[in-house]
């Protein structure tokens, strides 16, 4: 079983990360650790450690950024299963043996997933302790794909997949940010089921300085991208007419990307202060106009919980259903 780690300029926990992998009661793991041009520390510390203990296998990045380490990693590893680990993390001891065991009872063809654990040491934001309990409310069932168009269904770090499967998504090819939700993308697209779980096997660091909060990678103009280019992939029915829902500035986003594609939408809201109103050359519907908009398929950017529960039951009456008929996108 083989975990591909980089890492960059995470000397502060790399030791708590290092020790989480080589207390685990899985024994059976090779790690391939990659850095990835560090400045601090790092290098040393993971130097360390493999000087005693020969599963770690330490090397240096002849690329740059995330995804090429992650690509030497699996180049030279050797495992028939495969997972990632994040450096400023920590595995609970049982993580890779509730995996392990998870994939091994299921088979090819299936993604072994866990659930996780949101910790900072000045305490966790309301932000981050909903997507902690909205992601571990869909492990529990395995139903991740449910809402994949909303945030990244799969955390980088807690999944685990035969080694021919993740060849078969052609993972971490080419350069996509965020290489996560990319990934987690390329699973769905597969048809790769979801293994429910109802165990946290991993501890998820929020800090100031993570990646996901600094790098221009994981920025918003990244992620709408990345979801419209899937979903014409995926989800797109020609046959069927394509509705905005929203004039935000996701929806706006969305509207620009269709249009420089040249593929044809309705765009509908229920801001009284846009509709009727023209913007980019489409104009602005009510969203009662979606009643008269025949066979749609609805792209809802509405990110408003209660807004959100008004709009599907606006849905149901029209016998509209999730995925087939519309999906939210935000």
């Amino acid at each position: 079983m083989s975990i591909l780690t980089p890492f960059k300029n995470t000397g502060q926990f790399l030791e708590e990360c290092l020790q989480s992998i080589i207390d685990q009661t899985y024994t059976n793991w090779e790690l391939l650790i990659v850095d990835d041009h560090s400045t601090d520390n790092s290098y040393d510390i993971v130097e360390t450690f493999a000087k005693k203990d020969e599963r770690i296998k330490l090397l240096k990045n002849d690329g740059n950024g995330i995804i090429d380490a992650l690509r030497l990693a699996f180049k030279n590893s050797s495992g028939e299963f495969m997972t990632r680990m994040d450096s400023d993390d920590v595995m609970l001891p049982n993580k890779i043996k509730v995996l392990a065991n998870n994939l091994l009872n299921s088979g090819k063809q299936h993604i072994a997933i866990g659930l996780v654990d949101y910790f900072n040491e000045h305490g966790i934001g309301s932000g981050y302790k909903n997507y902690e309990t909205w992601l571990n409310n869909l492990t529990e069932k395995g139903e991740n794909y449910n809402e994949i168009y909303k945030e990244c269904v799969i955390p980088s770090p807690c999944w685990m997949i035969h080694r021919e499967d993740l060849i078969a998504c052609d993972a971490f090819q080419p350069n996509v940010y965020p290489e996560d939700y990319d990934l987690a993308f390329r699973f769905y697209k597969q048809g790769f089921r979801c293994i429910p779980c109802d165990t946290v096997i991993h501890k998820w660091r929020d800090y100031s300085t993570r990646t996901s909060r600094t790098h221009v990678h994981y920025a918003e103009n990244h992620f709408i991208p990345l979801k419209i280019n899937h979903f014409l992939e995926i989800d797109y029915d020609s046959s069927k007419n394509l509705v905005i829902w929203g004039a935000g500035a996701k929806g706006k986003f969305m509207a620009k990307l269709f249009l420089e594609k040249h593929i044809p939408f309705e765009w509908i809201c229920d801001n009284p202060n846009k509709i009727g109103k023209d913007i980019y050359g489409k104009k602005l519907l009510n969203f009662e106009a979606l009643s008269e908009i025949k066979n749609p398929q609805s792209l809802i950017t509405v990110a408003n919980k209660e807004a959100q529960k008004d709009i599907k039951s606006y849905l149901n009456k029209l016998n509209l259903e999730p995925f087939k008929d519309y999906i939210f996108f935000c």
